[in-house]
């Protein structure tokens, strides 16, 4: 792991993918053929407004260090720092879950309340993978919640396990192993990133 992606500019806008492989052929009467290889993957793609020189040889800098596609880091994505459901309390995993799980029983979320977490919202449990919610969630009286999940758990849960559902950090590396750093006539710098997840 090699630290935190520098956060002392902002990105003027970025895109997060999802990257599922599937095998799809056609029989000769142009049935369609589908099975999934069973993976998923954030992709992140992010540009700058025109910086400074010193803005973006910070940037440029911390990308060359990463040597290319070899080491990881962590950044989070600032269009989804912030969930859309409530998100309050404290959770944590209910109960023991085994990979391969899409729904896990959750508790720590303050009582009662509508749209504790929201479909396109994102979480992390305690390793580095990061989930989407993709069903609405309501808290019971104590607190405890359902969640369901995309994709399906890629390692088991343990009880108490906390949850990160704000600034969500997602691992990740270069999609690359070539950074460009740019300067315009007028003396500003382009930058922009590609990353894949790295969980």
């Amino acid at each position: 792991m090699s630290g935190v992606f520098p956060t002392t500019v902002a990105l003027s806008s970025m895109t997060i993918t999802s990257v599922e492989p599937t095998l799809v052929s056609a029989t000769h009467s142009l049935k369609r053929q589908v099975r999934s290889r069973g993976g998923q993957r954030w992709g992140l793609r992010g540009s700058y407004a025109p910086l400074t020189r010193a803005q973006a040889a910070e940037l440029f800098a911390f990308s060359v260090k990463q040597g290319g596609q070899f080491e990881k880091f962590t950044i989070v994505p600032p269009t989804v720092s912030t969930p859309m459901g409530v998100a309050t309390g404290s959770p944590l995993v209910n109960g023991a879950h085994a990979a391969g799980e899409t729904t896990i029983g959750t508790n720590g979320w303050t009582n009662s309340t509508t749209d504790i977490m929201k479909a396109g919202d994102y979480l992390k449990f305690g390793h580095d993978k990061v989930y989407m919610i993709v069903a609405d969630s309501t808290s019971g009286s104590t607190g405890a919640a359902t969640l369901t999940i995309h994709p399906a758990l890629i390692t088991a849960l343990s009880n108490d396990e906390p949850i990160t559902v704000s600034n969500v950090p997602f691992t990740v590396a270069f999609a690359s192993d070539q950074q460009d750093i740019s300067e315009a006539a007028s003396g500003t710098f382009g930058f922009s990133i590609s990353l894949v997840e790295v969980a």
